[in-house]
């Protein structure tokens, strides 16, 4: 197997539910996101994605200078229905990092917005995935 190839599996564990696998056994459940259920929605995983991703590069580019005193950052989009099919609209990824006084801080505080914009341009696996042109193939096999 490739050591560039990136896989998950999911076997369906009810109506509109499934448990995702990824090879090193680690567990997620997603469903249709019903009104009682808190699970992830395949929409919501992808932002998530996104977030997560450009999330790991800016702290690994910034928390080299000083680890930050809080950081989140969220990604959001509207769901679109059109001649396209379903879809998301535009892609807002919001980066609140706080960084603490001092010569470290100062200094993570500079390189912010150039980590964000190598996550953004060159290292986000994700968000560059979704950007691109990128082929969605699917494969039939019954069993």
């Amino acid at each position: 197997m490739s050591e560039s190839l990136r896989s998950v599996s999911l076997t369906r564990t009810g109506p509109e539910s499934f448990e995702a696998t990824n090879a090193r056994g680690g567990t997620l459940h997603l469903s249709s996101g019903g009104a009682d259920s808190t699970d992830f929605t395949p929409v919501e995983l992808l932002l998530a994605g996104v977030a997560g991703c450009s999330g790991i590069d800016v702290d690994l580019l910034t928390s080299r200078l000083s680890q930050p005193d809080s950081f989140t950052i969220s990604a959001e989009a509207d769901k679109v229905r059109d001649e396209n099919g379903s879809h998301l609209g535009p892609l807002t990824v919001t980066v609140s990092v706080t960084f603490p006084d001092g010569e470290g801080g100062d200094a993570a505080r500079t390189r912010l917005p150039d980590a964000v914009a190598k996550s953004r341009d060159r290292l986000c696996t994700v968000s560059r995935t979704v950007l691109l042109p990128t082929p969605v193939n699917y494969e039939i096999v019954e069993g």
